[in-house]
């Protein structure tokens, strides 16, 4: 891989690298694969508690003192239950059990604060907003084990200073592909609109895309509610009419070839279905973990640059493993809206140190691939001038993820 470091305007404070790469846009090579593991897959289940009780502390923070205090909930574990589904209606046999963990400002000024009732409040709300089969007095057994901040990182966390308090990064690119649009189009499709017209379709989707050349493999893994499907034959019913509606829904999204596989492990002949009573395969033996899933896009990409953060949870003031991920997805889609198709790859990755300005990173590194015949020179001021201005505003985002305005998973 050739590159080309563009040199930087002087007397500037931010060190922000522009380079052009030399390779192949990945909507242009033979194989891509893009996954996406929908809101009641366990791993984002517990992403999505753990930015909920990140949200509901910060509310509580901001109402009683004015600012957000330290906190990090980005430790969440589900550990399946037990249930016996069958056609018509099963039952739950053991609750899942949902431990919350991580740290938190407990106490201000010799007050206590109530933290563990806070965050198991968020964690109802999450589970009752989404999961509307799920019966939160007997299914779940949610146990908040969250704890007090070191003394170290609570010394250091000041939302008035806006220092890092972790050394981490963030990565993003953009445009997406018609296969990234496709994987998260469509799960969002069948955790939404798609249940108006079949109500057995549960909520533990996952969609993974594999493209090879111009045809996309949509392999779809779709939980069932049991007590909407009265036999085998009225599930395989729900399965035709289902790989139908999807297939109608991917016409209007690509012009690719693409090919829709729902449920590959269903056996007609040795009944075995994915069959389910609250639409959720935690409820029988499927676990979670904050961080195992989607990235703050709402994809996995093995093609693409990615981080390893675990976002959801982190606190939303001065955690650059959460801003930075955000942000990088942010210039990047700038870069590519205002290059006016001469840009047709953006890749970003900010780093920081431990204590350094959030809005003076260690390196903001920007990687492009331009289109053939693109005239390189005019771009290179305005790409600068996005990464400065997005960097400088880099605390806009905290109220954004507070009230729910940005997903990370």
């Amino acid at each position: 891989m050739e590159t080309t470091v563009v040199k930087q305007k002087q007397g500037t404070d931010r060190n922000i690298s522009i380079e052009e790469l030399n390779q192949t846009p990945v909507y242009q090579r033979e194989v891509e694969l893009v996954e996406r593991k929908g809101v009641g897959h366990p791993d984002s289940v517990c992403d999505g508690i753990a930015e909920a009780v990140s949200r509901g502390l910060s509310r509580y923070y901001l109402k009683e003192y004015g600012r957000i205090l330290h906190h990090n909930t980005d430790q969440v574990e589900v550990v399946g239950g037990q249930s016996a589904p069958k056609f018509g209606g099963g039952r739950v046999l053991e609750p899942v059990y949902i431990l919350l963990s991580g740290r938190a400002t407990t106490t201000i000024d010799g007050e206590r604060i109530p933290y563990k009732s806070i965050s198991v409040k968020a964690t109802k709300e999450f589970l009752a907003t989404n999961f509307k089969h799920l019966d939160l007095d007997a299914d779940v057994m949610i146990d908040s084990r969250i704890g007090h901040g070191s003394i170290d990182l609570r010394g250091l966390y000041d939302t008035r200073k806006h220092k890092a308090n972790d050394t981490s990064f963030g990565v993003g690119f953009a445009p997406f592909t018609d296969t990234e649009n496709l994987v998260l189009k469509t799960e969002r499709y069948l955790n939404g609109e798609i249940k108006k017209k079949l109500p057995a379709i549960g909520y533990d989707i996952k969609v993974m895309g594999f493209r090879q050349k111009d045809t996309i493999n949509l392999t779809i893994a779709a939980a069932y509610v049991d007590k909407f499907v009265k036999d085998k034959e009225e599930y395989f019913s729900i399965k035709e009419e289902l790989t139908s509606l999807v297939t109608d829904f991917v016409r209007k999204q690509t012009e690719l070839n693409v090919k829709i596989f729902i449920n590959t492990g269903d056996l007609k002949d040795d009944n075995v279905y994915y069959l389910t009573v609250t639409g959720l395969s935690m409820e029988n033996g499927d676990d979670g973990s904050v961080g195992r899933g989607n990235r703050v896009n709402g994809i996995i990409t093995p093609y693409r640059p990615m981080s390893m953060e675990a976002a959801a949870g982190k606190n939303p003031v001065t955690h650059v493993g959460k801003l930075y991920n955000v942000l990088s997805n942010l210039i990047a889609a700038d870069v590519i809206k205002e290059s006016g198709g001469d840009v047709e790859e953006a890749m970003v990755r900010i780093v920081s140190q431990i204590g350094r300005p959030i809005d003076e990173p260690h390196v903001a590194s920007i990687q492009l691939i331009y289109a053939p015949g693109a005239d390189r020179s005019k771009h290179r001021t305005n790409i600068r001038r996005i990464a400065d201005q997005r960097l400088e505003n880099i605390s806009d985002l905290t109220n954004k993820f507070v009230n729910g305005e940005i997903s990370v998973f």
